[in-house]
């Protein structure tokens, strides 16, 4: 550990205005934001224990003092993201020896002073800096006092330190206070969210969605669908069971989740499932015990996240019954 800066994320989000143009950032992360990964969780912006990101939703978590932008599976996390500058600057420190595993509060002392995990802090000058979390082990590539640019890789997305779920969570500060680079000044109006960001372009924000859309002979392990290796491209006839499952994000209590299995035959399933509260992450399943052998084909599995009577997003996966 070359860096204290690194030592805690828990600052509190600074409560002056903030010129929003003092610095132009980019998203930290080599892959697309729509399709690839997605940002899981804002900065914290609620008093006391009540949480609320900059659209005043609940994509956060008290105290939370970044952006966490997220992978949709450890699959995805172990063929390698690159992590890089979200501006140019100079390295302060890094860390990059720590194990990626998925936090456990047996693991708490472990990580004392350590909850960024793998991590690089940079300077851009101004009394701007970025910070960057959970890298994974052994992906580090630079080292204080190196000059970086939009393109240096510092890492890779990893799942060190205090986390659940593979990302890199970026802390922006001007004078050492977080700042939330989607509402610099802290002002936040609910209905009109701010113009004046610290991002050359926003990233769109996402009020939940659906990360994956499978089908399995049973109910899977959350575990196994958030390692990404619960979906079976192919299933018998005689499998004991058809269940399509869906893995979303930001879930809030009321939403509707609607199944449906087109089979070769039509219409095999049609479902749906109400949240009954907030959840950062969850998943649902529906599904049929097998009846007799399933007929063989093309099962298309459709989920469609309704919120308000709006639908907000539509996953989709298939399998093949021979």
């Amino acid at each position: 550990m070359r860096m204290g800066a690194l030592a805690s994320l828990c600052l509190i989000l600074a409560a002056s205005p903030l010129a929003a143009r003092d610095i132009l950032l980019n998203p930290p992360i080599a892959c697309n934001l729509q399709t690839d990964c997605y940002i899981q969780q804002y900065v914290d912006h609620g008093s006391s224990d009540a949480t609320m990101d900059f659209r005043c939703g609940p994509l956060t978590y008290n105290t939370h003092s970044g952006t966490d932008f997220a992978l949709r599976s450890i699959a995805q996390m172990e063929r390698g993201v690159d992590v890089k500058p979200a501006a140019p600057g100079t390295v302060r420190g890094t860390r990059g020896g720590m194990p990626d595993q998925i936090y456990t509060p047996d693991l708490a002392a472990d990580f004392d002073g350590r909850d960024c995990g793998n991590g690089v802090a940079i300077d851009h000058g101004g009394g701007w800096s970025t910070q960057y979390c959970h890298l994974k082990q052994g992906s580090v590539k630079v080292r204080s006092g190196d000059r970086v640019r939009l393109t240096t890789v510092l890492g890779q997305v990893g799942l060190s330190g205090r986390t659940q779920f593979p990302h890199v969570h970026m802390t922006v500060r001007k004078n050492g206070e977080v700042v939330d680079p989607f509402d610099p000044d802290g002002q936040i109006t609910c209905g009109t969210p701010s113009t004046e960001t610290l991002w050359k372009t926003p990233p769109i924000y996402r009020p939940g969605g659906i990360l994956t859309v499978g089908f399995a002979d049973a109910v899977p392990d959350f575990g196994d669908i958030k390692a990404g290796t619960a979906t079976a491209e192919t299933l018998s006839r005689t499998a004991p069971a058809l269940v399509v499952f869906a893995h979303i994000f930001g879930g809030q209590s009321e939403d509707i989740i609607a199944f449906r299995i087109d089979g070769p035959k039509g219409v095999f399933l049609d479902e749906t499932v109400v949240l009954e509260k907030n959840q950062a992450q969850l998943f649902r399943a529906v599904g049929k015990r097998r009846r007799g052998d399933w007929d063989s084909g093309t099962y298309n599995g459709t989920v469609r996240l309704i919120r308000d009577e709006q639908v907000i997003n539509i996953g989709k996966g298939v399998v093949f019954i021979q």
